[in-house]
């Protein structure tokens, strides 16, 4: 049997990095397998639903790397396949109206508060004669459950997991204006899309008992679960916005490369021995349900940083210039765009994200004359200027433009001087960067050139 998974997104919201996860797993999950993986958006909801969220999932999607198979479903557009299913179970006996009214229902629920029971429908209608119906009341379908046994999900990551079926109520198909429920859309769509394998967070694990009674009552075969625990903040607390419950737009806003994110995520529930830094085709060639972790992960921006440094640090570095350059704004400057390829080894050295990155590449993308930060000023001292005024001298004659030999020129300055060589670097960094921290400065006057650096140090010193 074909594997075939699916990531369905409600699109009320932006595509959080709980969700990203589950998206992750049931990709690698399908590509392990030589499967297929189906994307749905389940846009029931109509309220909340919105364009807005559907393209930033779809795009946030696209930007981790995570390309789906076929077309995507849309879970409205299948509203007339759901209610045939509720339907057919209605004319098999497998469902039946309801007609209770709202005020029924109110003092249904007011009445299990007040003897301490939990709030489910009695069943009232469940055997009446529809010539009963009040006048007026358009009925809902409700599912026939079992009212004995138990019904038994055997998961994949939480192991055999059982409810009495006496805890479970006739669960709403299809509400009175002829619209689906989710629970119901879910399963029709499941099976229509040949799903085998659900992969989800596990705060969905309560609905897969209803779910598993629709497929029951259909005569479906139900695809096989795992329901993996949630993301969980660095303190232990259910993951909010402080934590990093964000938008995965927001990552890569932050910086983060998609690559890192994805290895971050997997790591996030799921390891292979002590492996931390895992490829993509590593993580297919490996990835399976047997190493998914019962306990909540721990998100952690230390660890996601640091990793995020690592594939910087690996990362060729005409894509890093590109993604520098669009961040400043100079995309279209190719001779910044030169520049910084030129520059990138340096540069990428000590960022841990792109947008660490940006900030300290901008003086290479900047016109001149340079601004120069507080401290850098600092650094241009009346001796600093007389400095940098006999090495501007030998740098117009330099035979060289190589880092090595223009270090050996300011060397050769700092010690017919008796003086460190720092004295002379300090100040020409300050000069040529605007700042007291930049690449290894020597190499940043090979990466500027002769005309640019030359230019700096002459603004400097007018300034």
């Amino acid at each position: 049997m074909s594997i075939v998974t699916r990531f369905a997104p409600s699109p009320t919201g932006f595509l959080h990095i709980g969700g990203a996860r589950t998206a992750l797993f049931n990709w690698l999950y399908a590509r392990h397998h030589g499967g297929t993986y189906r994307l749905r958006i389940e846009d029931t909801d109509r309220q909340r639903s919105t364009k807005e969220a559907i393209d930033a999932i779809i795009e946030g999607l696209k930007w981790l790397g995570l390309d789906w198979d076929g077309e995507i479903v849309f879970q409205f557009a299948r509203a007339a396949r759901h209610a045939e299913v509720a339907q057919e179970l209605l004319a098999a006996g497998k469902a039946y109206h309801c007609y209770c009214t709202p005020e029924e229902l109110d003092q249904m629920r007011e009445a299990a508060r007040a003897a301490g029971k939990p709030v489910r429908y009695d069943g009232r209608w469940r055997d009446r004669d529809p010539k009963e119906a009040p006048a007026g009341v358009k009925p809902v379908i409700r599912l026939k459950a079992p009212l004995s046994g138990e019904t038994v999900v055997h998961d994949k990551v939480q192991g055999e997991v059982k409810v009495a079926n006496d805890q479970l109520d006739d669960m709403i198909l299809l509400r009175s204006d002829g619209t689906p429920t989710y629970m119901h859309a879910v399963v029709v769509d499941d099976h229509d899309m040949g799903i085998t394998q659900v992969i989800r967070g596990d705060d969905h694990l309560t609905n897969t008992f209803r779910q598993l009674q629709i497929y029951q009552a259909a005569g479906w075969q139900a695809p096989s679960f795992a329901h993996i625990p949630l993301i969980h903040g660095a303190d232990g607390a259910k993951l909010s916005k402080r934590h990093g419950a964000l938008g995965v737009e927001a990552y890569r806003e932050m910086g983060y490369l998609p690559e890192a994110l994805r290895n971050y995520l997997l790591r996030l529930g799921w390891g292979h021995g002590d492996d931390e830094i895992i490829s993509t085709e590593q993580a297919v060639k490996w990835f399976d349900l047997d190493a998914v972790g019962r306990a909540p992960s721990r998100f952690d921006f230390a660890k996601l940083d640091n990793l995020n440094g690592h594939y910087i640090r690996s990362c060729d570095d005409a894509r890093l210039a590109d993604e520098v350059a669009q961040r400043l704004g100079k995309a279209d400057d190719q001779a910044v765009v030169k520049r910084l390829t030129a520059g990138m080894a340096g540069l990428k050295a000590r960022a841990k994200t792109l947008k660490e990155l940006a900030e300290n590449a901008k003086f290479y993308a900047a016109h001149r004359p340079l601004a120069l930060d507080d401290k850098a000023r600092a650094q241009v001292t009346r001796d600093a200027r007389s400095l940098l005024t006999e090495l501007r001298a030998h740098l117009a004659e330099a035979s060289s433009w190589l880092a090595a030999d223009l270090e050996g020129l300011a060397r050769g300055i700092a010690e017919a001087k008796g003086i460190k060589l720092g004295q002379i670097a300090q100040p020409l960094r300050a000069a040529l960067s605007g700042a007291t921290t930049s690449p290894p400065i020597f190499e940043v006057m090979q990466v500027l050139g002769r005309e640019e650096t030359l230019g700096r140090i002459d603004d400097c010193l007018a300034g």
